[in-house]
């Protein structure tokens, strides 16, 4: 990390002050963007999201601690946004709006609403089918990395799926989650559509990307090319693709958790835009 910030090999003018919105869907979601700033050499000024005000501080202090060219560089705030070179703000489709309104003067990324989804063939190993439950399930399903949606050919059966995925039974527990299965199941069956569940997640057919808390949402396919061509006519709505199949940067099953460092959100690279400023 040293190395990093002291040779300033990540930006030629490392004396600016980017300003990050954080998101509070889960935890550190914007950790990525934060690093950015920290190893480009310049400040960061964070707004944190009120559902998530505790990680990011405890880690700042540690990073001070560690690398000492960090301290001076990194600074919290509650008060509207002012004194700063450029933006990274990530929120839904609605706060971008606002985002754009409000920062659209400045040089910036504005990210907005994304889900990821998996392609299944029927091939899929029980161990596959299982890993996919993690990308489902892991933090209830609230990420953009979350998997809220699966492609299956004409005439799929769903019942390897569902018993791969059980392991995962006891998320029905968590009280916040059932409301969410019970209100929309109830919401469902009143306005009679045919679902499929397992009595903690429900499958419905659907061709939106962003399905609700405890509902998985599938489309059938004819054909692997012409999906492949609906997903590249849609990315601007995908953050991942889980998958077998043939497609720029697939994720593996199991693996949308996992990002590695140059798995930049909505593919735009973070420090080529802190570099360029």
């Amino acid at each position: 990390m040293s190395d990093w910030t002291s040779t300033n090999r990540f930006s030629k003018n490392s004396d600016k002050t980017i300003a990050v919105i954080m998101a509070g869907n889960i935890p550190l979601v914007c950790f990525h963007d934060f690093l950015a700033v920290l190893i480009s050499g310049n400040s960061v000024l964070v707004k944190l999201s009120s559902n998530d005000t505790t990680f990011l501080p405890l880690i700042a202090k540690y990073l001070e601690h560690v690398e000492s060219s960090f301290k001076g560089k990194i600074s919290f705030t509650e008060d509207k946004l002012g004194n700063f070179d450029a933006i990274i703000a990530t929120g839904s489709n609605n706060t971008a709006r606002y985002f754009d309104y409000y920062f659209g003067k400045y040089p910036n990324i504005i990210r907005k609403n994304r889900n990821s989804v998996a392609v299944l063939t029927g091939n899929e190993t029980e161990t596959e089918l299982e890993n996919l439950g993690e990308d489902i399930f892991r933090y209830f399903g609230l990420g953009c990395r979350n998997v809220s949606k699966l492609f299956v050919p004409k005439n799929y059966n769903f019942d390897s799926f569902f018993k791969a995925v059980y392991k995962h039974h006891d998320i029905i527990n968590y009280n916040k989650y059932q409301n969410n299965y019970d209100y929309n199941k109830a919401v469902y069956l009143m306005s009679l559509f045919k679902l499929q569940e397992n009595g903690f997640l429900m499958l419905k057919e659907d061709e939106s990307y962003s399905s609700p808390i405890a509902t998985l949402f599938y489309e059938h396919y004819n054909s692997e090319s012409e999906l492949i061509s609906k997903l590249n006519n849609n990315v601007d709505q995908i953050q991942c693709v889980v998958g077998n199949i043939e497609f720029e940067n697939i994720v593996p099953f199991g693996k949308t958790q996992s990002p590695s460092l140059s798995d930049y959100a909505d593919g735009v690279d973070t420090l080529k835009f802190i570099i360029d400023l």
